[in-house]
C-alpha cells in the first residue's frame, strides 16, 4: 500500500478524530472506506463514452461488419453528443 499525505481543515480532522475513536479503527481506515465508497470516474479520453454506445449497438449478423461501422460512425457521434447536450 502506498503513502499519501494530504492537508484537511481543523474541523475535518477533528471529525476524523472523533469517528475513528468511536469507531475503534484508524483515520486511514475510514478515509479508504469514504474512498471507496465514491462513484467511478469515467475515463478521461473524450471518444470513451462513444466507444461504449458503439458496442452497445445490437450486431444483426453474425458478426460485426467494420467497414459498416466506419461509415456509421460520425452518425453515432453526432446522435450522442445531441443527447448529451454537449457543446463543444
Amino acid at each position: 500500500m502506498r503513502t499519501l499525505t494530504i492537508r484537511l481543515p481543523e474541523v475535518l480532522v477533528r471529525r476524523l478524530e472523533q469517528e475513528s475513536l468511536t469507531r475503534r479503527v484508524s483515520k486511514s481506515e475510514i478515509v479508504r472506506e469514504r474512498l471507496a465508497a465514491l462513484p467511478p470516474v469515467r475515463p478521461d479520453h473524450p471518444l470513451a463514452d462513444i466507444l461504449e454506445e458503439l458496442d452497445r449497438v445490437p450486431v444483426t449478423d453474425r458478426k460485426r461488419h467494420a467497414a459498416r461501422d466506419q461509415r456509421r460512425l460520425p452518425a453515432i457521434i453526432r446522435a450522442h453528443y445531441r443527447a448529451a447536450k454537449r457543446h463543444y
